[in-house]
């Protein structure tokens, strides 16, 4: 009769125990960090010809650092300095920000686009990594030109 007493006792310690655990990794679940986040510097309206700039600072919440190439897309097609593609090393500690200057005469719905990529010699000792579950991430911005 001992012998099962033990076994009865451990019984609601346990459960106690699974519970507790359960409610944790839920929590943990609830407060997922954000693989990217944008801040996006870029002003609404401009003179046909006028020099924008626009900026853009990446931020991951991830401890691990990842390759990142960031580009911008534009309808209607913009040419120049626009078209520059930049790839980078982003790491929780060290937000990475991007510039580009260009000129347009007509109004244009941009694209921020930056994906996450496989790439060496980017990332201090090629130690970066690529999420499972989205790899581009972007915004879309309009510039009218007055």
């Amino acid at each position: 009769m001992r012998s099962l007493q033990l076994p009865l006792r451990a019984g609601p310690a346990a459960l106690l125990l699974v519970l507790c655990l359960q409610l944790g990794f839920n929590k943990a679940l609830e407060n997922p960090r954000n693989v990217m986040n944008f801040d996006v510097d870029f002003p609404q309206r401009a003179r046909a010809n006028e020099e924008v700039t626009l900026k853009l600072k990446v931020q991951t919440e991830l401890r691990e650092c990842m390759v990142v190439k960031a580009h911008l897309q534009s309808n209607p097609q913009i040419e120049g300095s626009f078209n520059y593609k930049f790839t980078r090393c982003l790491c929780e500690d060290n937000p990475v920000t991007f510039f580009w200057d260009f000129q347009t005469n007509r109004t244009a719905k941009i694209a921020i686009v930056v994906d996450i990529i496989n790439e060496k010699n980017i990332c201090v000792e090629d130690i970066s990594v690529v999420p499972n579950e989205a790899n581009r991430y972007y915004t879309v911005r309009t510039l009218f030109i007055g």
